[in-house]
């Protein structure tokens, strides 16, 4: 069909012995190499049960971007009912290259530009990322001279001190409101932002996601099966550190840098330190570009490190956690607690555990009212957002975490035990 794109018709007997297979193919296809050593991939979608080829054109083109918003190599299978996904272990690959991510930070600039009021959202207990994100996309608003607000819940978050410093600006005293706010202020030529998630039931209000018809994503997690839908403009880069990256080079294609104030500059660099562990892991060199156009904004690494301590309490909390944590399989550790604690303290103990020689992924379980949290993280190849999706989680390799509704800790441990296993026997 075009260069690097094939269109297949086969029987549906034939797509059985694919999946019996678990798509070999994926993996035959890396033993092709560039001169540079490179190995090649390949992103399939698949659709299945369609009343004609038309509608299963559109499965299987559904399928294939599924595959690409997800970092590639891999097999998406798309039916009348849900998405299937087969391979895309490893870790993401980039497929955005700067003309795009220019091409699509214009098309949300001339957007915000038309628009009325800007609301921007993240996910549920908001973390830096998610803020960081959201104020980087406010800069954007003011700019273009439009009213922006942050819709965020501001008893249930990750980034108390950080919003305190962000709330102390005079300009954004009053920026930040509730999801019943916002849906009173909503209006028809408003439009929505949604940073940090693509999820329909992890935004901060839900509500307002129905409720406006524009809405554009800025996010850098693998698609899950249920993502937002429709999107006007879709800025979703599975190779990206975090959202506040994506948002620091959308600033830099749109804005002056006298444009952006310090406070701005000093929460995007915070999000992109949070998500990469003060880039250890999950960097491209796009990362280290960004982080060092934020340092010349103003954004200083040490005011950042300070917003990440934790008092004396929480650090012994969180080695409790550490010293509670089982190895399995001799290199991933368990840590399943019987209380409940912070998402923060056991977020923190995760990446903690990735500092033990040996130690290649880790997980922490803890109970959460009716419902049990995990927090994974990984160093090696096992891919934990691969591992926690058939559990209702998402993330990317090396991040992920996932919400299981009514379930004791033991249920949700053996149904992680089981999915680990499934992994690594797959």
């Amino acid at each position: 069909m075009e260069r690097n794109r094939y269109l297949f018709l086969f029987e549906r007997r034939d797509l059985q012995l694919a999946i019996d297979d678990k798509f070999s193919i994926l993996e035959k296809i890396h033993e092709v190499t560039s001169p540079s050593g490179q190995p090649a991939s390949i992103s399939i979608g698949l659709g299945v049960d369609a009343a004609d080829f038309n509608e299963g054109y559109e499965f299987a083109a559904l399928g294939v971007e599924m595959a690409l918003s997800r970092g590639g190599d891999q097999a998406v299978i798309k039916d009348r009912i849900n998405f299937s996904f087969y391979g895309g272990r490893g870790t993401e690959s980039s497929y955005l290259s700067k003309v795009g991510s220019r091409s699509i930070a214009s098309s949300l600039e001339k957007l915000i530009g038309q628009s009325g009021h800007v609301f921007i959202m993240g996910h549920k207990n908001a973390d830096l990322d998610a803020v960081g994100a959201a104020v980087g996309i406010c800069c954007l608003c003011r700019k273009k001279g439009k009213k922006a607000s942050i819709v965020i819940d501001l008893e249930k978050n990750a980034a108390g001190k950080l919003i305190e410093q962000v709330m102390a600006e005079p300009c954004y005293k009053d920026v930040f409101l509730s999801g019943q706010d916002a849906l009173l202020m909503a209006d028809s030529h408003s439009i929505l932002v949604v940073v940090d998630t693509n999820r329909p039931d992890q935004v901060e209000c839900r509500p307002l996601l129905e409720a406006i018809s524009k809405v554009c994503v800025v996010d850098h997690h693998r698609r899950a099966a249920d993502y937002i839908s429709p999107v006007v403009v879709n800025l979703h880069e599975t190779y990206a550190s975090s959202a506040s990256e994506l948002v620091t080079e959308i600033l830099l294609y749109c804005v002056e840098k006298q444009d952006v104030l310090p406070i701005e500059a000093k929460c995007l660099m915070a999000g992109i330190c949070l998500d990469t562990k003060f880039f250890n892991v999950r960097t491209g060199e796009r990362t280290f570009e960004a982080a060092a156009a934020l340092r010349r904004l103003g954004a200083d690494p040490t005011e950042v490190k300070m917003l990440l301590q934790n008092d004396f309490q929480d650090t012994m909390e969180k080695y409790q956690i550490i010293k509670s944590s089982r190895l399995y399989r001799g290199e991933l550790a368990i840590a399943a607690l019987n209380s409940t604690t912070s998402r923060i303290l056991a977020a923190q103990a995760a990446d903690e555990l990735l500092n033990i020689s040996g130690i290649t992924a880790s997980f922490v379980l803890y109970p959460d009212g009716d419902q049990v949290i995990i927090s994974a993280r990984s160093i090696g190849s096992a891919n934990v957002q691969v591992i926690l999706e058939p559990l209702g989680g998402g993330g990317n390799a090396a991040t992920a975490g996932a919400q299981i509704q009514n379930s004791t800790v033991k249920e949700t441990l053996d149904a992680l035990v089981a999915s680990i296993d499934k992994f690594y026997e797959g």
